[in-house]
């Protein structure tokens, strides 16, 4: 009896402390990026939703160190190559090392390892934070060089505006047509982009930058939405990323009502994720900025309300860690400080890739 004890209480035991090598791994990860998004940005939107938001469903946090190879305050470029590819770059660069040489994407591990992927933003697709993940320049705002990356990949969907740097290039090109050939269907609006169920889908909704809220609508969330529908028919599984990219602009205008309107779309886009996630039960939701605009501070509100009074330091970003949120398989993995350049490691582990 006293040797059956102890084996049950070994039993116990070795489940309550199993190595986090044991633990549940994604299927699939959807990781979304709110641009410029600090504490303030977040509380902002809280505030005036009620004190409550979406993104208080993810059971773990973190912060992540934002600097860059160059500069103690990154910007979009540094500071998305970071975390899509996994190494600190200078300011303004895409996807290279500060030397210039090119370095695989998160993404563009997934795609070789035969997962669906896909990109969803609310800007142009050839902005710097979603080029990150796809592209290879010296200079984010070569835009054209961008969009002509994208044609080098087998990305699955992508989503956002930019439509000028793939139709009314200097080159003469057509992407579009390009992309056709390839066995994508464009789609030019959002009904066109909801109409598409399966297949690939290049969204190029708009011109140039997509509009502000509330102009833009439920874009962002519905884009998502139909990102996940078309990715999530591979068994093998899939890698999203998802930008709130205008969060960011309204820290440069130093305009809180703004900040509260994009927080707000991008948390709602949150929520369409993590939806898929409870239902799913093998998808990991990370959710974390690239940096903080505007040196935000919130010094008097009022709880449902988008009235308050905030004060910005500065018209550009600013040095602070970001917050990380997670929910799913593999969350605790994002919890405490981490530096900007773990999360490409730590998904590539939790989705067994091989490189």
């Amino acid at each position: 009896m006293k040797n059956i004890c102890l084996l049950t209480i070994f039993f116990i035991v070795s489940i309550c402390f199993q190595p986090l090598s044991a633990e549940k791994k994604p299927r699939n990860v959807i990781f979304l990026i709110g641009d410029g998004m600090g504490i303030a940005q977040i509380y902002a939107g809280m505030v005036a939703n009620g004190n409550s938001l979406q993104l208080e469903r993810c059971t773990y946090s973190g912060f992540s160190k934002t600097y860059s190879a160059n500069n103690f305050t990154t910007d979009s470029g540094a500071g998305g190559t970071a975390l899509a590819c996994g190494i600190k770059t200078k300011n303004g660069m895409i996807g290279m090392s500060p030397d210039s040489v090119s370095v695989q994407s998160i993404l563009e591990l997934s795609e070789k390892n035969k997962l669906s992927t896909g990109i969803v933003v609310a800007c142009a697709v050839t902005h710097a934070t979603p080029a990150s993940y796809i592209a290879h320049q010296v200079n984010r705002d070569m835009y054209e060089e961008i969009a002509a990356d994208y044609l080098k990949t087998d990305i699955d969907v992508f989503i956002g505006g930019g439509r000028k740097y793939f139709e009314d290039r200097t080159d003469g090109r057509n992407l579009t047509a390009e992309l056709k050939a390839k066995n994508y269907q464009v789609a030019y609006g959002l009904n066109e982009m909801k109409a598409v169920r399966t297949g690939k889908l290049a969204g190029l909704l708009y011109e140039d930058q997509n509009p502000g809220m509330p102009e833009r609508g439920s874009m962002l969330p519905d884009a998502t939405s139909t990102a996940i529908e078309l990715l999530s028919t591979n068994k093998k599984g899939f890698f999203l990323m998802v930008e709130g990219s205008q969060i960011d602009w309204a820290g440069h205008d130093n305009n809180s009502l703004q900040v509260i309107k994009e927080m707000l779309d991008f948390d709602q886009t949150i929520g369409r994720a993590l939806d898929f996630a409870v239902k799913d039960g093998n998808t990991l939701v990370i959710v974390t900025a690239d940096h903080e605009t505007g040196g935000m501070t919130i010094l008097d509100g009022k709880f449902s309300s988008d009235t308050m009074k905030a004060l910005f330091s500065t018209k550009n970003h600013s040095g602070v860690p970001v917050p990380v949120f997670a929910f799913g398989p593999g969350a605790v993995n994002f919890s405490g400080f981490m530096e900007n350049t773990s999360f490409k490691g730590k998904i590539e582990k939790l989705l067994n890739l091989k490189k």
